[in-house]
């Protein structure tokens, strides 16, 4: 394992969520700034393109995180870096560039594979209010989290210098009550979360506590990250890799791109992938260009299977080993919460299923039982319909092939989200796969 260039710190994954406009990409572009992963000189240089597009110069942190994306999207180059930063205790990976069209999406990728979370909520008035109504962001991405299982949150309430008066602690207090009351709803423990007063644009209480606020007397943002604890690696399960990209690299082959979910893969072992069921033997694996003998849970790789074409694997599809392969359900019973219906939803009901990497349509063919959404006790059997805030039990059967697993054995792989027209409906998990597809397996 010498060759394994891993930081000396424990690593942990970290996504940012937030209703739009509420200052996702300045706050993280000025923490990345403060914590000396962006020099001066191009934030003053996104400052002055700011002004000429005559935004002033608002948005010369924001930019940070999409010139990197751009960066990302230029070359072909397997970077799965994003974007990483240090602090005391751990080595952070910031999974998605905020702000995006298709953020809810991405954010369901990017939180079934975060360890934790910031959740920004603006102090400006309207905008908290517009956040946290039933048709929110803010709303939905607490119930995403927390169903895609990211367990560890801080609330950022940022913009405390665009309240009236700014810096106003009667108005951060209310904002607080508010959000808690939402993250209990969603079944968060309140008392575990830190709420950190801050500003993304003038930079207080993000690294250092401000004099602004001295009412304040918590942690700074990069503190209360601190305080998250590292979450157990699941090496003893079976491997389950979904796959992020496919790329086909001249002289090398077909290289799959993921995150190791659970179990260990070490070059030379027989892998199959699934719904494909093509098989192939592991030549190398790679992390952040470094090559290695063995990833685990965590670790985002590149990896090239000898004898697969590009063909054989996709976006969504799942590797693991030839002795426990990845299942592939033909129908499944599920748990759900309906974050957000403009009606009901009744059975016959055909949204999109968001699950790890995988996206495929999906039918809801039996509605079976309501539940009482904070007990978890059922209240109604055979229930015609579902509408906003119910929770289900609910019988799902993917429009194709879909690699996805029970809850109670694999939970990284058997989380899923449900989207209809640019919104979340539902979010759940695979109680029992009632149905599995025979998938032939091609050695």
């Amino acid at each position: 394992m010498s060759e394994r260039q891993k930081p000396s710190k424990p690593h942990l994954n970290l996504v940012v969520v937030g209703h739009v406009d509420h200052g996702k990409s300045t706050l993280v572009g000025h923490l990345l700034y403060l914590l000396g992963k962006v020099d001066e000189r191009t934030i003053e240089e996104y400052a002055k393109m700011s002004e000429k597009l005559g935004a002033g110069d608002t948005f010369k942190f924001a930019w940070v995180l999409d010139r990197l994306k751009e960066e990302r999207e230029r070359g072909i180059t397997i970077d799965l870096s994003f974007q990483d930063f240090e602090t005391k205790k751990y080595y952070w990976t910031l999974i998605d560039a905020p702000g995006h069209r298709d953020f809810v999406k991405n954010m369901i990728t990017g939180a079934s594979q975060a360890d934790a979370a910031i959740l920004v909520v603006s102090a400006k008035q309207g905008e908290t209010e517009a956040a946290l109504s039933d048709e929110g962001q803010a709303r939905e991405h607490a119930f995403l989290l927390k169903t895609l299982g990211v367990n560890q949150l801080v609330v950022a309430i940022n913009k405390m210098d665009a309240t009236t008066p700014p810096y106003d602690q009667k108005r951060y207090e209310e904002v607080k009550n508010e959000v808690s009351k939402l993250l209990r709803l969603v079944g968060y423990k309140v008392d575990k979360i830190n709420f950190v007063p801050v500003s993304g644009w003038k930079g207080d209480n993000l690294v250092e506590l401000s004099s602004n606020m001295p009412w304040y007397k918590g942690k700074t943002l990069i503190e209360a990250l601190d305080e998250f604890e590292e979450p157990p690696k699941p090496i003893d399960k079976p491997l389950r890799i979904p796959v992020q990209d496919v790329y086909s690299i001249t002289g090398v082959g077909t290289v799959p791109v993921g995150r190791v979910e659970t179990g260990v893969l070490r070059v030379g072992d027989t892998v199959v992938i699934m719904p494909s069921g093509v098989v192939g033997e592991v030549k190398s694996i790679e992390t952040h260009h470094t090559p290695i003998q063995e990833a685990v849970p965590g670790d985002n790789i590149g990896f090239n299977i000898r004898g697969v074409s590009k063909e054989d694997v996709k976006r969504g599809y799942v590797v693991g080993h030839l002795d426990n392969p990845p299942t592939v359900a033909k129908e499944f019973l599920a748990r759900i919460v309906v974050v957000y219906h403009p009606t009901a939803i009744a059975a016959g009901y055909t949204p999109v299923l968001h699950a790890h990497t995988a996206q495929v349509p999906a039918q809801i063919v039996e509605l079976v039982q309501k539940l009482d959404p904070r007990t978890g006790q059922v209240t109604e059997e055979n229930p015609k319909s579902l509408k906003t805030g119910d929770a289900a039990v609910v019988k799902i059967r993917p429009l194709k092939p879909l690699s996805i697993e029970e809850y109670k054995s694999i939970p990284q792989l058997g989380r899923f989200a449900l989207r209809d027209s640019g919104r979340t409906i539902a979010a759940g998990v695979v109680e029992k796969i009632t149905e599995v597809q025979e998938i032939k397996i091609k050695k």
